[in-house]
């Protein structure tokens, strides 16, 4: 429930994110969740992508069928694997930071500084945060998708004896617009839940480094959990049967 009240006091706050000190801030959140992301999510999106093409070639194989992985590599990593794993690395490397920053200003009393100076903390630390992530994660999304359709494409054409332009023939013939909605969606979701269980987390804080502690573990793994429900419940509304 205080998660809930927190993100949307956030929300209410988003309208004053054009100010010179909100812009800057969220500009620098966007440069530490996004650019400084870039190196993790390559080599997992390239081996995602690649895992996908050689375990499904293995089995299309059997059935003289390999020319197809494009299509399973495309739409598995748009629909799933590709705002799955960005939300995952994000969680465990952004979400995790942002909890032990929010922690240590608590139990440090910078929190409770800022609001004897009448700064309100969901708008000064939360609401920049939050819209860094909600702009990052759909756009490291689509990079994780691309290195993960060229991480299969490779795979194909080194193990599988599909060649490229096969490959990408079949990627795009049978991958829809609505499988790129639908992970861009829940990219957007994911962004926003990690940032509020974060912050949340570091917000109730206590006991000092044990408390900072304790806080950036409960952020990753409650960040994980919400990710692996809220993706099956998204794809149930947009794919049910």
């Amino acid at each position: 429930g205080q998660a809930i009240l927190m993100l949307l006091e956030a929300f209410l706050h988003i309208r004053t994110m054009f100010g010179r000190r909100a812009r800057r801030e969220i500009v620098n959140q966007m440069y530490i969740a996004g650019i400084k992301s870039l190196g993790v999510i390559t080599v997992v999106g390239m081996f995602t992508g690649m895992i996908l093409a050689l375990q499904t070639g293995l089995e299309l194989r059997r059935f003289g069928l390999q020319s197809n992985i494009g299509t399973a590599v495309a739409v598995s990593m748009l629909r799933e694997m590709g705002p799955f794993m960005t939300a995952l690395i994000i969680a465990a490397s952004v979400g995790s930071a942002i909890a032990a920053q929010m922690g240590t200003m608590m139990v440090a009393e910078e929190i409770a500084a800022l609001e004897i100076m009448s700064i309100n903390p969901v708008r000064f630390l939360v609401m920049p945060r939050l819209v860094a992530l909600m702009v990052m994660m759909p756009l490291l999304t689509v990079y994780t998708n691309m290195v993960g359709v060229f991480g299969g494409a490779v795979v194909g054409a080194t193990q599988l004896e599909v060649s490229f332009p096969a490959y990408f023939d079949n990627a795009l013939l049978y991958a829809e617009n609505k499988d790129l909605y639908v992970g861009l969606l829940k990219a957007l979701v994911f962004g926003v839940v990690i940032t509020i269980v974060a912050c949340h987390q570091g917000f109730w804080a206590r006991q000092g480094a044990v408390g900072v502690g304790q806080a950036t573990r409960r952020t990753v793994i409650i960040s994980f959990l919400c990710i692996l429900v809220l993706g099956y419940i998204i794809t149930r509304l947009f794919y049910s049967l």
